[in-house]
């Protein structure tokens, strides 16, 4: 049976002899572990503040092992000790020397989120960064990179998430899967008559409803979501948007919507549950979501959303052009142009077939990437690198 040893990013707080993790995560584990045939060993590392949507847990009740390091506890021999299969994240820079300690027979993969080109536009994007800090951090970026790279083309296996990565390093690695990672599954999305009603709506010349859900940081774009509704105001479009997260632009956001002529066509929400809260308002209240994203990370609130039924509508980031070119769901701007962006959506709220037309493209094509099929991939590739069979109660 091959020891499967996980470096995961997610984060751990030791509360007395209990651990507080996210929910999500743990469950996450659970369906991995179901279908691994050894128990999975995962490392974790310490430091994280809080976690929001966590719970605490004896170690007994886990279905598998966990190891704790520091938070900035380097990795060492012994932390891979036995392990035959190692999977570990690679925009993470403490598990790039992975490759130097690998024994013979061990094998390596990672999987990877975010390109070099995004790491810098989020960077540049940092608030609090003067510009030798950004000067700074490039280099150190730089020097990274080359690190991962050299990583990717000795590590065995790799596993792409979204369209950016997958087309810059997947020619890296002799053994590659492309993925979309999402949360979507069979119960969640949208029915043939949440697509009637939203079509009903729209045919009864109700407001265009835009959705927004995400962290609330530069990198997501969330200092333009007013800035388009203020566009859309002179615009004269009948519309509201529905803007849920948190984050640092949140107090900044909520001060220029009272500054705003119409301020009652936007609403936030703050963090609410997934599935239960996020998922049903979507799916029920929205017409076409938002994405101010300046940057291209693999962000699965696009494959979330259509999931829902929702076209979309965003800059031209590389992930939505990407998503977009297979799905045909919504319409892009140029990165950053605010006006463009709102123009755009202007021009939509007079096409309700098109709303129709790029909500069903993205509703298929959500499907078809799932949290189930893709979980299943991923898995058959480490299991297939592993050399071993999955438990037959694999989906």
């Amino acid at each position: 049976m091959a020891h499967f040893l996980m470096i995961a990013p997610a984060p751990v707080i030791e509360v007395g002899d209990r651990l507080r993790l996210d929910i999500k995560f743990v469950e996450g584990m659970q369906l991995q572990q179901a279908h691994w045939p050894s128990r999975i060993t995962c490392l974790l590392r310490k430091g994280a503040p809080s976690i929001p949507f966590g719970r605490d847990y004896d170690r007994s009740e886990l279905p598998f092992d966990l190891l704790l390091l520091d938070q900035n506890e380097v990795l060492e021999d012994r932390h891979l000790a036995g392990a035959d299969l190692i999977y570990a994240g690679a925009d993470d820079f403490r598990c790039l020397d992975l490759v130097n300690h690998l024994k013979p027979g061990q094998k390596l993969v990672y999987v990877i989120e975010y390109t070099q080109e995004t790491r810098l536009q989020i960077l540049n994007m940092d608030r609090d960064r003067g510009a030798l800090g950004r000067l700074k951090g490039r280099l150190w970026l730089m020097q990274q990179e080359r690190k991962r790279r050299r990583a990717f083309r000795a590590a065995t296996g790799l596993q792409s998430n979204g369209y950016p990565a997958h087309e810059l390093y997947s020619p890296l690695c002799r053994d590659h899967l492309f993925y979309l990672d999402g949360r979507m599954t069979d119960d969640l999305f949208a029915t043939e008559a949440d697509m009637a009603a939203r079509d009903a709506h729209r045919a009864s010349g109700g407001p265009l409803r835009l959705v927004y859900s995400g962290r609330l940081e530069p990198m997501k774009g969330a200092q333009d979501l007013v800035p388009v509704a203020r566009r859309l105001h002179e615009r004269r479009v009948d519309f509201t948007l529905d803007i849920f997260g948190t984050g640092s632009l949140e107090n900044e956001i909520a001060t220029a919507i009272k500054g705003m002529p119409d301020p009652h066509r936007v609403r936030m929400h703050g963090a609410v549950d997934f599935e239960t809260e996020l998922v049903p308002f979507t799916r029920q209240h929205a017409d076409v979501f938002l994405g101010c994203h300046r940057q291209s990370d693999p962000s699965c609130t696009y494959i979330e959303a259509m999931g829902c039924g929702v076209a979309v509508a965003s800059y031209d980031n590389r992930m939505w052009q990407g998503l977009n070119g297979d799905a045909k769901a919504g319409w892009g701007v140029p990165l950053g142009d605010v006006r463009a962006l709102a123009d755009r959506i202007a021009e939509v709220a007079q096409d309700p077939a098109s709303i129709t037309r790029c909500g069903r493209n993205g509703l298929a094509f959500s499907k078809a990437h799932g949290f189930r099929p893709e979980f299943k991939r991923r898995m058959e590739h480490l299991a297939r690198i592993a050399g071993i069979d999955l438990l037959p109660t694999a989906p």
